[in-house]
């Protein structure tokens, strides 16, 4: 039998703890991939809505927004198109509430009327 040196040790330590991380990764990713609910916002879009917040008609549709950032999705605020846009990470932000990422266009349209004050949206030139 070989004697057991530091080398050695130090080698068997290493390609154990290689396999171990290994293992523990591949679980976690599997696990995580499991437990993550779809949201639907990539294949189906998100769910249109059309209510009134604050006094103001606010809509959301699939196909009606003419900017692409949105995935084809529009907003609106009393008719006027409101400017979303889709981050990577799932969030939403609008031109009117640019730095304040919501979860969903219906939250960015009630975001913009917040922020709006009663003024009326204008146009993007």
């Amino acid at each position: 039998m070989p004697e057991l040196t530091r080398r050695r040790a130090l080698g068997a330590a290493a390609a154990l703890a290689a396999v171990t991380g290994a293992q523990a990764l591949t679980t976690t990713s599997a696990s995580a991939s499991a437990t993550v609910p779809a949201t639907g916002h990539h294949h189906d879009g998100p769910e249109p809505f059309d209510e009134v917040y604050r006094g103001r008609r606010i809509e959301g549709r699939a196909g009606g927004g003419g900017h692409h950032h949105g995935a084809g999705y529009g907003v609106f605020v009393d008719g006027m198109e409101l400017h979303v846009m889709q981050n990577a990470d799932g969030s939403w932000i609008s031109v009117v509430s640019h730095y304040d990422p919501v979860a969903t266009p219906r939250a960015a349209a009630r975001a913009a009327v917040v922020e709006l004050q009663g003024a009326p949206l204008v146009p993007l030139a």
